[in-house]
């Protein structure tokens, strides 16, 4: 198996600020009713707190520093992970309260968790023209790729509640006719050889083994999201 990881980024996190203000004289502070204390910590916010240099540098950052192969050494299935992470950006650009959203396993939040506090200090979320305290989330993308089994859905690793999901794979080494797969969730109708249709009633995550039927040996597992 092999790792890779990936950054994925919402609407919100797609627009940061290139722009700063001089002046000789210290801005107004701003309305009292629209700021609240100076220890607020603030959960939406003008401009989104962000790594220095924008999502480039921070992808450059997770690329040179973050173990992609944490769920491969950690004996994950085969899959598309996205961990969430919060934590705190202060005025200062400090951050703190660090803490996983997501419980996938596989050592993949600990991870997460360990290169934030090797991040250094972050640029803080404005209010009102000013630096304020505030909450950050932060997905990150484990993708973990079994070189032994190939596997297409019409999403990658991504299927579908209540429909049927054509599924088409291939093991290397075994023949079509004697691939056999289980589910942890739903069902799986085989339709030919290599085909299968699968259905699961809800959303979540369901784990999809392979065997080889001839040598009653499981080949490896993939790990697909739900969605509806």
């Amino acid at each position: 198996m092999k790792g890779f990881i990936s950054v994925l980024l919402s609407a919100l996190l797609l627009f940061f600020s290139s722009k700063t203000a001089f002046s000789q004289t210290p801005p107004p502070p701003p309305p009292a009713d629209t700021t609240g204390s100076l220890d607020k910590i603030f959960d939406r916010v003008e401009v989104e707190a962000s790594y220095p240099g924008g999502v480039n540098e921070w992808i450059k950052f997770l690329q040179k520093n973050l173990n992609a192969e944490t769920p491969v050494n950690n004996n994950a299935p085969a899959g598309k992970f996205t961990v969430l992470v919060q934590f705190i950006v202060d005025k200062d650009g400090s951050i703190s309260e660090i803490k996983p959203l997501t419980s996938l396993g596989y050592g993949m939040e600990q991870e997460v968790v360990r290169i934030l506090k090797q991040s250094g200090k972050w640029t803080p979320a404005i209010q009102n023209g000013r630096p304020v305290k505030a909450y950050r989330k932060q997905p990150v993308t484990f993708q973990v790729e079994d070189e032994e089994i190939d596997i297409i859905t019409k999403t990658p690793f991504v299927l579908y509640a209540n429909t049927d999901n054509p599924l088409t794979i291939n093991v290397y080494k075994v023949k079509p006719e004697d691939v056999l797969l289980t589910i942890t969730q739903g069902t799986i109708t085989r339709t030919g050889d290599g085909r299968f249709v699968v259905k699961v009633n809800k959303p979540g995550r369901v784990i999809i083994r392979v065997y080889n039927s001839k040598k009653d040996k499981e080949v490896g597992a993939v790990s697909f999201e739900v969605r509806e």
